[in-house]
């Protein structure tokens, strides 16, 4: 195992969570639209060239984060887009992420099924 990508992807991802709790606590912003910020940056970064040497320097630190998802969302586009043409732009997001889209619908319905649901009243 290598520590220092270990200590690496720990201090990015940390440094990313830091930023989004200064984000909540200092900011009116709600925590939806925080979520949006981070993956609408995630997809500006990776289109400006900013974000993939932070994902080659810290790994699973900066696609781990809701940034990495829209990294994951511009990569998928702009490798379908040069297979695909302009049917691509449409495409690409959506089977480059596939995987966690599908993890994330299958863990919500288990979670629902286990959980109990409450009247907030």
């Amino acid at each position: 195992m290598d520590w220092m990508m270990v200590l690496k992807a720990f201090v990015t991802g940390g440094l990313i969570c830091v930023i989004c709790q200064l984000l909540i606590d200092y900011t009116r912003m709600t925590p939806a639209r925080i979520l949006v910020l981070l993956v609408t940056l995630g997809v500006f970064l990776t289109a400006v060239g900013v974000y993939k040497p932070l994902v080659d320097f810290a790994g699973a630190g900066a696609t781990v984060p809701l940034l990495g998802f829209g990294y994951s969302l511009a990569v998928g586009v702009e490798k379908s887009v040069a297979e695909n043409g302009l049917l691509g732009a449409f495409t690409g997001g959506v089977t480059q992420t596939s995987g966690g889209i599908a993890v994330a619908i299958f863990l919500g319905f288990v979670c629902a099924l286990l959980a109990k649901s409450k009247d907030k009243s």
